[in-house]
């Protein structure tokens, strides 16, 4: 007998049963996918061996959400491979709340998407078990070899990895990298849609699996992952595999300045546009946590000089209002993400006055006592001046309500990841810029890994909020991610998710990190440029804060 600790309650039971056995009218009343198996996301086919505490999972969890779009993906690859077998598919990258998928040797039509939807419902109709399937290397290196597929071979490049693993349902296998449910009727949700020359799989609401989200287009982030994508189909370095190969053989040294180029080249452009515009006097900034705004804008202001503008600097977290007009939010805690933070008819009124050539006393906002303070700081612009300003509501119009919109040039940075680990698993963007964040975080700030992981989900509720929803109303975008980077970060980053044990909620996330980041090979820095905005978060820029 072994002990299972759920909801405060001890059951002893059988060793060798499986938690979906143990739990089978709580995993009915909750509509759970997945479980936290002591603090690791585990299938509810899990067998019990050992003590434990148990968690469950559905959809208005980050993992039970992850488990179930995870699920969608994969039905709709067996779907794809019962009714078009000669499709050669590639899941790309996360839309909002749709993945955009593309077809590379197939015309996508609307019947083709009535199709592959036709035979997902039957599929989930069925409630088909799926089943993990475990080999050696030695049984997996021969599995391969015999079966002539790519499904899930990464798994081989990492040294470590003893144990290769498959999904498979009703005769079909693939290798999504994670947890997948139990079986295809517990997928109930979600839709298919043609999409520019591939489909979108849309997946449902944020917090609950009983309705499919609207879909809001994002032309321009759309335009902008596309241009990428584009051009790494052109170097050949699409996927991790690639990537590798190149690192291995060591030619990745030509591969980082290209990248380097690349970026060098989209910002010259945002200046080149900035200049174009003739009445351009406020450039706004604004991007998601750990995007590299830092130098991003830096980097700007570099080529702005170059086209005879000089930029001039003006901090938001300067303007807050009083401490005590700090609104709060449904916990009693001060936001001081809400615009209503802000001081905004004074931050209007210095803008105005600058722009007319006036001078103005700027404050110093006084954090320690909440406050702001004055102390004798003038600033008033030249001509050639452009005021550079960067924060989290700089796209939304109401921050700069009294500034004439053609007075305004509007930038979002974001860290649009298009390397994908494979044909069929992509990497996200937003756990591109949390590995960034929990390097720069232990390099200038000293904080753990756990401090980081703690706070990363209060951070993306305020991108979510404050920042996504107005992504379309920026002038230019600009892609910070570089091919290359989780090469480089992981050699910093995997001794700080080790630390991490299974004693914490964030275990989970730190394991599920460490595995993405194992089917790396690692980069050594002294091949990053000075000026890359790499820098910016593993130490040695030649900008400084």
């Amino acid at each position: 007998m072994i002990k299972v600790k759920y909801n405060n309650n001890i059951l002893e039971v059988d060793k060798g049963k499986r938690i979906k056995e143990v739990l089978k009218k709580e995993i009915e009343e909750k509509d759970a996918i997945a479980c936290m198996y002591n603090n690791e996301v585990k299938s509810l086919n899990e067998i019990l061996e050992e003590d434990c505490e148990i968690r469950l999972l559905n959809y208005s969890d980050k993992d039970g959400k992850r488990v179930y779009n995870r699920g969608i993906i994969y039905i709709m690859t067996k779907a794809l491979q019962e009714v078009y077998p000669e499709a050669l598919l590639t899941v790309n990258y996360q839309l909002g709340s749709a993945m955009f998928c593309e077809i590379d040797n197939m015309e996508v039509t609307e019947e083709f998407i009535k199709n592959i939807k036709n035979r997902m419902d039957e599929i989930t109709k069925s409630n088909l078990p799926i089943e993990k399937s475990t080999m050696t290397r030695l049984e997996a290196q021969k599995f391969y070899e015999e079966n002539k597929t790519l499904k899930g071979i990464l798994q081989l490049d990492v040294k470590e990895r003893e144990k290769i693993s498959l999904y498979y349902c009703d005769g079909f296998f693939n290798y999504l990298y994670g947890v997948l449910p139990v079986s295809t009727g517990v997928i109930k949700t979600y839709d298919v849609h043609k999409y520019q020359d591939g489909f979108l799989v849309l997946f449902p609401e944020l917090n609950t699996n009983k309705k499919v989200a609207d879909y809001k287009e994002s032309k321009k982030l759309f335009k902008t992952l596309e241009e990428y994508e584009d051009l790494h189909k052109i170097l050949g370095v699409q996927r991790i595999y690639k990537l590798n190969k190149k690192i291995r053989e060591n030619e990745i040294d030509n591969y980082i300045l290209l990248a380097e180029a690349l970026h060098e080249k989209k910002i010259a452009n945002i200046a080149d546009e900035i200049v174009k515009r003739k009445n351009v006097k406020v450039v706004l900034i604004a991007g998601p946590s750990s995007s590299g705004k830092t130098t991003f804008a830096q980097r700007l202001g570099i080529q702005m000089r170059l086209n005879g503008l000089k930029p001039v600097t003006i901090s938001v977290d300067n303007y807050f209002v009083e401490r005590e007009d700090t609104p709060k939010d449904e916990n009693g805690n001060y936001d001081f993400e809400s615009i209503e933070a802000i001081d905004l008819e004074l931050f209007n009124r210095h803008l105005k006055k600058l722009l007319n050539g006036e001078e103005i006393n700027m404050p110093t906002f006084n954090f320690a006592i909440g406050h702001k303070e004055y102390n004798g700081k003038k600033l008033k612009l030249e001509d050639d001046n452009v005021l550079v300003i960067e924060g989290i509501h700089c796209l939304n119009d109401r921050l700069t309500y009294d500034i004439p919109k053609e007075q305004k040039f509007k930038v979002y940075i974001s860290a649009l990841t298009v390397l994908n680990i494979d044909y069929h698993n992509r990497i996200s963007t937003t756990d591109t810029r949390l590995v960034r964040r929990i390097v720069r975080d232990n390099q200038f700030r000293g904080y753990s890994a756990l401090h980081t992981l703690k706070m990363w989900y209060s951070v993306n509720r305020g991108e979510r909020k404050h920042i996504f929803p107005y992504q379309e109303e920026a002038d230019a975008m600009f892609n910070s991610s570089l091919i290359y980077e989780l090469a480089v970060l992981k050699d910093y980053a995997v001794p700080l998710l080790k630390e991490i044990d299974s004693s914490v909620p964030e275990y989970s996330e730190a394991k599920r990190l460490l595995n993405m980041l194992s089917f790396f090979e690692s980069i050594k820095t002294d091949v990053i440029p000075k000026t890359s905005l790499l820098k910016e978060f593993i130490g040695g820029s030649a900008f400084k804060e």
